[in-house]
């Protein structure tokens, strides 16, 4: 066995490694980049190397700074985790050269199964199913569109190299070829440095469904049951299970064989995942089965395997890298488990990734973190934990924004459905946006209960998935709750502070009126307090409208939810609720160079809402004024207006670069630009002020920002 193992990756797959090396007594080497300097994944393994600047290009996917990282810290082997390099031939023969172990399968395995062309070839050749079509070298736009009117409409296009959903079209008509092969081309031209593509029948109703196989070195590969993976979006998965749903046990053999023999077939070793489709019967089973890729690396699913075999697939891994023989794998699955990936991402916004700093993460406190494995009876933990991300760490623009992959495991899939439903009611993420609430809605989803479920489920429920958000009365309610309680809480030696005639000020009072906003929503709200009652009314544009917009009575108990954090429970009319609110004193305390956002969680909801500033001056008559902000952490690229300059709507103000997409940011109406900000290629935060603008015929800004 390795005495010492270098970390070629980073987040919860650099942790999942490191947790396994330290329990059986390996020394683990982190690499990190100018923007991981104190992430997770460093911390959790006993050294550390600096492999160069954020982008990942320059770091994590530079295999020469890597293979000299490893050889300057010594390591023996190399775990490649799953993305950035793992699946590069090159950098495993670079390894090689190096005098490092790689700890995957031989470059030619990687060659063999990585063109989907000459991988397809070969499974026919060992006798693995595979979907009818076209897998030729010729790519004459002529013979290609002869192939698909021969396989029948409708086809996929798919980009011969690569994955990941990229390079690949549906046609359901000829008319529709040509124009959906020329984009698939430029797709994989773009994402793979080759435009070469396959032609393949769409089967219908599909679902995902993958083998775990394992091979060493002496001869031995086995496969240790299927997960099914059908839950996708824009075919990147969602959720994972095992085992699948819906199989009866001849068609789970049949899938294993063929699985193993895919392996056997380019003389594999170590961890693999063989992915076939499969069609729907449209009652919770499959027809038919094809081979579609196979992974030649660990998958980020992997933990779903190892709570119903009790396997640490992992350590495999490190043993079978050693050259030592598989161990005998287990006869049956025990048990069901499920698995989701919670993202920084903002579903309601196209699930566009959302960064930025955590500022609050809480996660189910009873689960176990990366534990593999199972008690003395034989029981898996209920709840695992795999997560790279901690609360005040940055979510980065550079790199893939999963913070945590949550597992639940049971006696019965139903039993595992509901323990991980919980989990994500517990779940709670500040700063960036998460798809937490996104993810539990789809697990009560009446076709994923049922087990009766293809890959385009979600885009035919998207509508009602993205539907349970906190009804904005809600959310204000709790946010002004929240913030009386915590400027109650600081001038506990008045116990009337709106009894006071002046307007807020930062951090001295609470409003008598607040003003939230989220996007294009703003509500304001009204608290008061007569003959010894607080009162609550609130008012807005948005749709829906917020109603009633009279006083009601309001009542609430508040309690410490963690730093930052009330917990209340609130009525208000007939409305009762228990709800959690993030960063009040935050908020209250803001300079006015940042937006202060309140998070307000909500039966499982999330939703954040910009405190709107009250000016007095304005509120006097002052003149209005107006801000542009950063709706993102990015880079300035280009600033097209100066002070004083006179703009219109819907001009450009800012073009901001963030997460590889230029943002212009336009004004909303009319008006002079007061001030700017920021300069070009300076990097700013979320939510930093850009921006001055004030109408035409309103006075200078006085003073600096």
């Amino acid at each position: 066995m390795f005495t010492s193992v270098l970390i070629a990756n980073r987040g919860e797959i650099a942790c999942r490694v490191a947790a396994t090396c330290a329990r059986l007594g390996i020394r683990s080497i982190a690499v990190y980049s100018d923007a991981d300097a104190g992430a997770a994944h460093v911390t959790a393994c006993d050294d550390a190397e600096h492999i160069g600047p954020a982008a990942a290009a320059q770091s994590y996917l530079d295999a020469r700074r890597i293979v000299r990282a490893a050889l300057a810290s010594g390591a023996q082997a190399v775990h490649p985790g799953y993305g950035f390099l793992s699946e590069n031939p090159q950098f495993a023969r670079a390894c090689a050269e190096a005098g490092l172990v790689f700890i995957g399968p031989p470059p030619q395995a990687i060659e063999a199964m990585g063109l989907k062309s000459e991988s397809k070839r070969l499974m026919q050749q060992a006798g693995v199913p595979v979907v009818p079509g076209y897998h030729g070298a010729e790519q004459d736009d002529e013979l290609l569109a002869g192939q698909a009117r021969g396989i029948g409409w409708p086809v996929l296009i798919k980009a011969s190299a690569g994955g990941g959903g990229k390079g690949m079209r549906e046609v359901h008509a000829q008319a529709d070829f040509a124009a959906a092969l020329a984009s698939c081309r430029r797709e994989a031209k773009a994402a793979f440095g080759d435009d070469a593509v396959l032609i393949e029948k769409l089967v219908a109703r599909p679902r995902h469904i993958e083998i775990q196989v394992f091979a060493d070195r002496h001869g031995q590969a086995v496969a240790l049951f299927e997960r099914d993976c059908s839950l996708q979006r824009r075919h990147q998965k969602v959720v994972e299970e095992a085992p699948a749903p819906g199989l009866r046990p001849e068609q789970r053999r049949r899938l294993a064989e063929a699985a193993v023999a895919a392996a056997r077939a380019v003389g594999y070793e170590g961890a693999g995942t063989v992915e076939f489709i499969a069609e729907g019967d449209g009652a919770g089973g499959i027809r038919d089965f094809y081979f579609m890729e196979m992974n030649t690396r660990l998958q980020v699913e992997h933990p779903v395997t190892e709570m119903i075999t009790g396997l640490d697939l992992v350590e495999w891994q490190l043993r079978v890298a050693a050259g030592e023989p598989l161990p005998k794998p287990p006869q049956q699955p025990h048990g069901h488990a499920v698995e989701v990936r919670l993202y920084a991402e903002s579903p309601r916004n196209g699930f566009l990734p959302s960064s930025g700093r955590v500022r609050r993460l809480q996660l189910p406190a009873r689960a176990a973190r990366f534990e593999v494995g199972a008690d003395a009876a034989g029981t898996p933990a209920a709840l695992r934990i795999d997560s790279g991300v901690r609360e005040g760490d940055v979510v980065s623009t550079f790199y893939d924004p999963m913070v945590a992959k949550l597992v639940a495991w049971g006696e019965t899939r139903a039993q595992a459905i509901d323990r991980l439903g919980s989990a994500l009611r517990a779940t709670r993420l500040a700063g960036p946006d998460s798809n937490a609430a996104f993810l539990r809605r789809l697990l009560r989803s009446p076709g994923f209960v049922a087990g009766d479920m293809d890959t385009g489920l979600i885009g035919r429920e998207l509508d009602q998935l993205l539907a349970g958000d906190i009804e904005p009365r809600q959310a204000v309610l709790a946010a002004c709750c929240a913030l009386l309680q915590q400027q109650l809480e600081q001038a506990s030696h008045d116990p009337d502070p709106w009894a006071r005639g002046d307007a807020w000020s930062n951090g001295v009072r609470p409003p008598r009126e607040l003003r939230l906003a989220r996007g294009e929503q703003l509500l304001v709200a009204r608290i008061g307090r007569e003959h010894g009652q607080w009162n609550f009314a609130c008012d807005g544009a948005g749709d829906p409208p917020v109603q009633p917009d009279a006083a009601e009575a309001l009542q609430w108990q508040a309690a410490r939810g963690g730093d930052d954090e009330w917990e209340l429970r609130i009525a208000c009319g007939t409305l009762a609720m228990h709800a959690h609110v993030v960063g009040a004193a935050a908020a209250l305390r803001a300079p006015e160079h940042e937006t202060p956002r309140l998070h307000v969680f909500v039966d499982g909801e999330h939703a954040a809402w910009e405190l709107r500033r009250h000016s007095a001056r304005a509120a006097a008559g002052g003149g209005a004024q107006d801000s542009v902000r950063a709706p993102m952490p990015g880079r300035i690229a280009s600033l097209p207006v100066q002070a004083g300059q006179q703009v219109r709507a819907g001009q450009t103000l800012v073009v901001l670069e963030a997460m590889k997409m230029e943002h212009s940011l336009q004004a909303g109406d009319d008006g002079v630009v007061d001030a700017v900000l920021v300069a070009e290629g300076e990097q700013v935060a979320d939510g930093a002020l850009l921006l001055r603008m004030r109408r035409d015929d309103a006075p200078e800004q006085e003073g600096g920002p």
